[in-house]
């Protein structure tokens, strides 16, 4: 079988079958790997009919909803659920957050290697200021001691263990929230003699309390981690926030990623004033 019978297998995947655009492009992807890395055959451009991505719109959560949802929350997990409300963030970006992005003096936090591998700064909220430091100081402590039983190195983005070779040892390099353990690197698996490292929370635990959470709280809203998220964009554009400072502090390349916050404040169609009305 070649291109046509994929093509076939693929619009009846969208056709018939009506999945989501997701689950094809999965099927899509498995084949390729199929032929290219086990076949060794190079297909040619395919030509079928593509499962459409549903427009939806995002789950959004009142302030109300959003503080009873704190409320229910405690210890390191609130504090994440926190930072993605009061500062927009993902939640890997949350995860991956090192002691030294956090900027006490500026009031902000500096995110790297987000989306799309770049770079932003968003605001820190003041209120989190005193338990990000007894985050920090608690850190240090763990830090402290994994240096005493000779580990505490931590892996360090792309090339930098090369040009600063003890960086990995720094408190600053620490990740912001450590795992409970240390851990292989599953990179290093293959390596003689494998570092044992203090890697970031696994993303797995906050979005079980935040889910915990919400039914808590009794909220019937799909709610989730990125709702946060969502709900911190569409808070700051209810407050008359710019959008296009709304866009740089979600670090969205293009401000129609953005732009559905306004479908949510019903600033669209449902936010004018029909001439009806007016007579």
């Amino acid at each position: 079988m070649g291109a046509i019978e994929i093509e076939a297998f693929l619009t009846d995947l969208a056709v018939v079958g009506k999945v989501a655009a997701s689950m094809q492009n999965q099927a899509l992807a498995a084949i390729l790997f199929l032929y290219q890395k086990v076949l060794e055959i190079e297909l040619p451009v395919l030509d079928a009919v593509r499962a459409k991505r549903p427009k939806r719109l995002p789950v959004v959560l009142s302030t109300g909803e959003v503080r009873a949802l704190l409320d229910r929350m405690t210890g390191v997990s609130l504090l994440m659920a926190e930072l993605m409300y009061g500062s927009g963030l993902r939640l890997l970006e949350t995860c991956r957050l090192r002691v030294k992005d956090i900027d006490f003096a500026r009031g902000q936090i500096v995110v790297r290697e987000g989306k799309g591998d770049k770079d932003r700064v968003v605001p820190l909220p003041k209120r989190l200021d005193r338990s990000l430091r007894t985050q920090i100081d608690h850190i240090d402590a763990v830090h402290r001691g994994d240096l005493e039983a000779g580990f505490g190195r931590v892996r360090l983005p792309s090339a930098l263990c090369h040009k600063f070779p003890h960086a990995d040892r720094s408190p600053g390099w620490q990740f912001l929230f450590p795992s409970p353990r240390l851990s292989i690197d599953p990179r290093d698996e293959s390596n003689a003699d494998p570092i044992r490292r203090r890697h970031h929370i696994h993303e797995n635990s906050p979005q079980k309390a935040i889910h915990k959470a919400v039914l808590d709280a009794g909220i019937a809203k799909q709610a989730s981690c990125h709702s946060l998220r969502h709900s911190f964009a569409t808070h700051l554009l209810e407050a008359r926030a710019d959008i296009r400072t709304v866009q740089e502090l979600l670090g969205h390349a293009d401000a129609s990623t953005t732009m559905i916050y306004t479908h949510v404040l019903q600033r669209g169609a449902g936010g004018v004033l029909s001439p009806l009305d007016r007579l």
